[in-house]
C-alpha cells in the first residue's frame, strides 16, 4: 500500500479521494510515520429486525401483568 505524506495528502485531498473510492487504498505518513489508511467506503447492509415475526407470534392484551402475583408474592411475601 502506498503512503502520502501528510502534506501531499492535503494539497492533493480531492483527486486521493477519487482515487480510494474506486478501490486504491493508501497511508497518510506525518514524518515518516504511518498514522491513518484511507480506504474506500463500503455501505454496510440493512437488517431490518422491527416486526419479523409479524403475524407468527401473539402477545397477550394483560402481556404487562403476566407474573404479577409470583413477582409480589418474592417481594412482598404471602398476604
Amino acid at each position: 500500500m502506498r503512503q502520502i505524506n501528510i502534506h501531499k495528502a492535503k494539497t492533493n485531498l480531492s483527486a486521493l479521494v477519487e482515487q480510494a473510492a474506486k478501490g486504491e487504498s493508501f497511508v497518510i505518513a506525518k514524518a515518516g510515520k504511518p498514522m491513518v489508511t484511507v480506504i474506500p467506503y463500503m455501505p454496510q447492509e440493512k437488517h431490518q429486525r422491527v416486526g419479523f415475526l409479524k403475524g407468527q407470534i401473539r402477545v397477550p392484551d394483560d402481556f404487562d401483568r403476566l407474573g404479577e402475583s409470583e413477582i409480589t408474592h418474592m417481594f412482598e411475601g404471602p398476604q
